[in-house]
């Protein structure tokens, strides 16, 4: 089932206005600590205001973060949780960690996103009592992502990540997706049952605090954005880079993110070859985004699969071009022609034609601009889009 957001909205928003909850516990289930503010905390204030009483354990707090989810609201509970590992005994040990800490604050409702989580909120939430459990798969990552690099590690965890899901979807009360391509992959190995999941196209943005931008446009300059591995077309986009500057040498490439220590890392020497050469501009993992953004006047993700991706959104929002690859994830992004360019994936070339073809209509990059901001605002508004989440998480019909 897809949802339309803009025909649901005032409807949704109008019963969980009127629902009476009394102190509803709710526990979220998140795989990461430094993203719950930035990704989850208008949902959680949302819900706090909805008279919930909200639990968020995440594997990796700290003192800032645990402050983060504090000022929303929630109470911070940490939990141990191996993220990439397929060691069987770790993932066991998080189970009865997780069973163990919800037995004792004895939730309403369960909610895990990303694998693993959703994994602890179906197994461990329904163990432990809990009442409603929800799981939301934001992309199925690595297992599904075709690619030649650690081909036997991507059938191994594909296998086991099918027979996981074998096991834990059929105990949830409702599965989220965020693009039909997904829920199509599940459905075909008989993992979803088709009435208790959705589609829910992103998880937005507060559209208010990403505004529209005049476009940039001197230097004309592409943006990526991501973790630096290869599934998410990090050596497309050099590629491309060293194809286009030749042509034209005045063009900057900015690439953004952290080193990354997963099996298809990219390696920080090449990455300073390629600063040192002169190809791109590197200035690693950045907490300013916005600020790159609107010195970018064409944003680029040649990734090679996603769920639907939040950089992606942003850049939208603040009304930025989107060339990006034709697969799960990044084509829901992009309306051919309208507010950018679909590429085939691992490929350079058409990455540097598209990338050409702006350069040489610069009045495009204005126009499809201000097309992605009319996306954004039909598609990743989250007032919308957490409106659907609260229906879900509350049991509203």
């Amino acid at each position: 089932m897809e949802i339309d957001l803009d025909r649901e909205y005032s409807r949704i928003r109008l019963l969980c206005s009127i629902i009476v909850v009394v102190k509803t516990r709710i526990a979220i289930i998140s795989p990461y600590a430094k993203t719950i503010a930035s990704f989850r905390g208008h949902l959680i204030k949302e819900l706090v205001a909805h008279g919930c009483n909200v639990f968020v354990l995440a594997p990796d707090y700290d003192d800032f973060t645990l402050e983060q989810v504090r000022s929303l609201g929630a109470d911070p509970i940490t939990y141990k949780l191996d993220r990439t590992t397929l060691n069987i005994f770790k993932n066991f040990a998080s189970f009865f960690e997780v069973r163990r800490l919800l037995l004792r604050l004895k939730p309403d409702v369960v909610f895990g996103y990303n694998h693993k989580p959703v994994m602890l909120a179906a197994m461990a939430g329904r163990s432990s009592g809990g009442k409603r459990l929800i799981g939301m798969i934001e992309g199925l990552g690595f297992a599904f992502t075709p690619s030649s690099e650690q081909l036997l590690k991507r059938k191994v965890a594909k296998f086991m990540l099918v027979g996981a899901y074998r096991i834990a979807l059929p105990r949830l009360d409702y599965v989220i997706l965020l693009n039909s391509d997904d829920m199509k992959d599940l459905s075909r190995l008989g993992l979803l049952n088709k009435d208790k999941a959705l589609v829910l196209g992103g998880i937005g943005l507060d559209l208010d605090e990403w505004a529209f931008l005049p476009a940039h446009l001197e230097p004309i300059t592409f943006t990526m954005v991501g973790r630096l591995i290869k599934e998410k077309g990090v050596l497309e986009f050099v590629k491309a880079s060293m194809l286009v500057k030749e042509k034209y040498p005045e063009t900057r490439f900015m690439l953004l993110g952290g080193e990354d220590r997963g099996p298809s890392a990219v390696s920080r020497y090449d990455l300073e070859r390629w600063v040192a050469e002169g190809w791109i501009e590197w200035p690693g993992r950045v907490d300013n985004i916005k600020d790159y953004l609107s010195r970018t006047s064409v944003f680029v993700l040649p990734s090679y699969r996603e769920g639907i991706p939040r950089s992606t959104q942003e850049a939208m929002a603040l009304g930025r071009p989107i060339i990006t690859t034709n697969v799960p994830g990044c084509r829901e992004t992009v309306e051919e022609g309208f507010n950018g360019f679909l590429v085939p994936p691992k490929d350079p070339n058409a990455l540097a034609e598209a990338m050409i073809r702006l350069i040489e209509n610069p009045s495009l990059i204005v126009e499809m601009g201000v097309n992605s901001r009319k996306l954004a605002e039909e598609r990743y508004d989250i007032k919308k889009t957490d409106a659907i989440l609260i229906k879900l998480l509350l049991g509203v019909d």
